[in-house]
């Protein structure tokens, strides 16, 4: 069922940011504070304004792939993303959320007792109160201590304006308390597309994990990494339990499909519709008509397992150290051929392996199967409709596989810090769900295989494991890895298990080199006299070798570009914080020249 937009009424003097062309909608009518909280209705319509800030869709800023190009996933031709290294003029934490959410609560006490049955009166509560932890939780993952404010702020009151940053530990304390509250009262059920019990438990499962293994690799703090993770761990089970989600699609139709109604896959998604000019671009960055300069690294193309279950380097299958993409596709868990091109492409400038996750296979079949001319008009539309900015597909925002991962990384990290031991039950009833997925006919026609179950009693010797990491997490953090892939995930799990590291490119060699090529075979017109002195590949030992213009049989290993260049270094320097966001010099100087004193987030200089 299509979502039924219905024009928001704005409250007061509050505007709305939600995501671009999704809820851009003219106002009704005006309201004032003394008459816009006399129905649930006019309560509810003050509150669908947090659905689109909060639940990233693909426009805003918050896109998959081209909005996360900083990690160990991707490399870029040219030179990679980099980490700040420096305080800025200008820079400090948005609470327009927080004082709306504030007034709504304000309001919903003050106002509408009369109004709302207890029930009703409750459920609203939990819904601001929710919104309001989640924009807390947010911050504190940016900045740590933020100031906490759990009332209305008037400009007038310059003391609370001022008043000094909050610990995070205290801020997360109340943002603890309003999940909880939130978990007991936000309905089930409250209508399509709108905030449900089982949104805020997914949501709570994803957060909570953060702060729950933040603590315990960040702070080193088990106490508070146990309260957390175990609230990640209740609310991923409030989901489970409910039966009411499954994971029924292929991996690839959950990002390309038309409509996501009635997928049990989904929590949430986001509606999209051509129609109702309601439509994004994020298939158009991997529609294989035009290039990109982001592809794979080496290192993301050696983390996939194989689906016998094992990993390259120990594994017993014939063709393991084979990383031609045919031999990839074939011998990789499923995920692999869901999210690349089947072959080579020197479209994708960075790594040679163009990534189609976004992109509909009936599009990609069009394009490679049928000439221009041979064409029908609905397939030509269907190709214009996948370029630019006209891309229907919908979104989907909470997946049940996120929430399985949620739930059982929550029960691996709770077992290292006095919790119960992860039993094989656990594995079966999270990763070997998702892991038997249904495969697609294409990827079937392809030779692709279901990835063998994960066993405690066997799970994989990686010869790359971290060594601070144990066997269990090691898998379940690849895991996650291969689902979230280009997504939005990566750094954020980088920054919570305090790895960061992994993305340091004198560390690892692998960040800067993409898929595996054997040039004269698969792509000899690209050995060609331009490339000379920027064409490289690299063999399974890490040996380099140029391009020189005679020695064109030896370009066969994973592409390297000349041109790309590192990272600059952004760990252990003094007064750098890769981890936490620093605020500005002139937010610091506003607080002064009041007679306050804002100090400078954790790591980063105060002067």
């Amino acid at each position: 069922m299509k979502i039924t937009y219905k024009i928001l009424l704005v409250v007061a003097a509050l505007g709305f940011s939600g995501c671009e062309k999704l809820l851009d909608r003219p106002q009704l009518t005006e309201e004032n504070d003394e008459t816009a909280w006399s129905s649930e209705e006019k309560l509810r319509l003050y509150a669908n304004k947090y659905m689109a800030y909060f639940f990233a869709c693909y426009s805003g800023g918050a896109a998959p792939l081209i909005n996360f190009t900083n990690s160990d996933d991707i490399v870029v031709q040219g030179k990679q993303p980099n980490f700040t290294r420096a305080v800025p003029v200008n820079s400090i934490w948005d609470m327009e959320n927080i004082r709306s959410t504030n007034i709504m609560i304000s309001r919903i006490e003050s106002k509408m007792t009369g109004v709302l049955t207890e029930e009703a009166k409750n459920h609203w509560l939990g819904v601001a109160r929710f919104y309001r932890a989640v924009d807390y939780a947010n911050l504190v993952r940016s900045y740590g201590d933020v100031p906490y404010y759990d009332f209305e702020l008037q400009d007038i009151d310059t003391d609370q304006l001022y008043k000094p940053r909050t610990s995070r530990n205290e801020v997360m304390d109340h943002v603890y308390e309003d999940w909880q509250f939130a978990l007991n009262n936000v309905r089930l059920n409250d209508g399509d597309q709108t905030l449900n019990r089982y949104i805020v438990a997914a949501m709570v499962s994803r957060l909570a994990l953060f702060e729950g293994t933040w603590q315990k690799y960040y702070y080193n703090n088990t106490e508070r990494a146990r309260k957390f993770l175990e609230l990640s761990r209740d609310a991923a089970q409030i989901v489970v339990n409910s039966k009411k989600f499954a994971i029924e699609l292929d991996y690839k139709s959950q990002f390309t499909s038309k409509s996501l109604a009635g997928s049990k896959d989904m929590i949430l998604y986001r509606v999209y519709d051509g129609a109702v000019g309601v439509t994004h671009s994020i298939s158009s960055y991997g529609n294989l008509q035009e290039s990109t300069l982001n592809g794979p690294t080496t290192d993301l193309i050696k983390a996939y397992i194989l689906n016998d279950g094992s990993v390259w380097e120990t594994s017993t299958m014939a063709d393991a150290n084979d990383f031609d993409i045919t031999n990839l596709i074939e011998t990789r868990d499923s995920r692999f051929e869901a999210t690349f091109y089947s072959k080579p492409d020197a479209l994708n400038k960075g790594s040679l392996f163009y990534i189609t996750k976004f992109f509909p296979r009936e599009v990609e079949k069009i394009l490679k199967e049928v000439p221009p001319n041979d064409r029908t008009p609905e397939q030509a539309t269907l190709i214009e409709v996948n370029k630019g900015s006209k891309n229907e597909t919908d979104a989907p925002v909470l997946r049940y596989a996120e929430v399985l991962l949620n739930l059982i990384e929550a029960k691996a990290e709770l077992a290292t810090v006095g919790g119960d031991a992860v039993t094989q039950t656990d594995i079966e009833a999270t990763i070997n769900v998702i892991r038997k997925r249904p495969l697609a006919p294409e990827a079937i026609a392809r030779g692709v295989k279901q990835t063998a179950a994960m066993t405690l009693a066997n799970l994989p010797v990686d010869p790359s494991r971290d060594p601070g990491v144990s066997a269990l997490i090691w898998e379940i953090r690849r895991e996650r890895r291969m689902e979230f892939v280009f997504e939005t995930f990566r750094l954020t799990d980088l920054r919570r298990w305090s790895k960061l590291e992994y993305m340091d490119n004198d560390e690892n060699e692998d960040l800067l080199s993409g898929g595996w090529i054997d040039f004269p075979a698969q792509m000899a017109s690209y050995i060609a006299p331009a490339q000379i002195g920027k064409l490289s590949v690299v063999d399974l030992n890490g040996n380099e070798t140029v391009y020189t213009g005679s020695n064109s049989a030896l370009m066969k290993g994973f592409y390297k570009n000349q041109e790309s260049e590192g990272r600059l270094p952004f760990l252990n320097i003094s007064n750098v914080n890769p981890y936490l966001t620093p605020i500005g010099f002139n937010q610091m100087d506003q607080y002064r020249a009041k007679g306050y004193e804002l100090k400078q987030t954790q790591g980063w200089p105060e002067y």
